[in-house]
């Protein structure tokens, strides 16, 4: 090639020379890690837009992004062993255990099914190793099925008198497989 004019080929010395496409970088991998305070406007946004899209029977949201920010920031961070899923700087979802409790598990509409979510619970699991349970509406079918897919078990049916929403949900329980023992007298 003559680097002179930019031109040439092996095939057509007068024919300009073709850029070489360009990459598109590969997006930074997904983390899961303690979530910190300045990360409360993004789960307060996540958490907002998770409800409106995966829960449309829930009644329209009362609350303003400021006051949810500020009940992730008062009530869940300090009460709650919570976790966020990143990719880079970008807050993608979020899980808090209370206990044995799994409070909170939204993930942004935008990433639903891309092995976020199990991710998260795979790291809840691994803190919470004797077992986990939850809540969940009986009309969010979606959530149901995930859990169900992660070896969770009906445990109690609920009326709906004992949460905000007054919507019948189930209680759902994650224990863990028995570990099979060495015979005696075996390494």
């Amino acid at each position: 090639m003559n680097t002179d004019t930019g031109r040439g080929t092996a095939d057509d010395p007068s024919a300009p020379e073709r850029p070489a496409p360009r990459e598109t970088p590969p997006a930074p991998p997904v983390t899961v890690r303690l979530a910190l305070p300045t990360d409360a406007p993004a789960i307060a946004a996540v958490h907002q837009a998770s409800r409106q899209v995966t829960m449309p029977y829930l009644p329209p949201q009362r609350r303003t992004h400021a006051e949810v920010t500020r009940w992730i920031r008062e009530i869940v961070l300090p009460q709650c062993h919570t976790l966020v899923a990143v990719r880079g700087t970008e807050l993608l979802g979020y899980a808090a255990l209370q206990g044995e409790l799994l409070e909170q598990l939204y993930l942004r509409p935008d990433v639903r099914r891309t092995g976020i979510g199990s991710r998260l619970l795979a790291e809840a699991r691994r803190l919470r190793p004797g077992g986990l349970y939850l809540h969940v509406f009986q009309l969010n079918t979606g959530a149901r099925a995930f859990y169900a897919h992660h070896g969770f078990r009906v445990v109690a049916v609920n009326d709906g008198s004992s949460n905000m929403e007054n919507l019948p949900d189930l209680t759902l329980r994650w224990t863990p497989p028995p570990v099979p023992r060495s015979p005696r007298g075996t390494p």
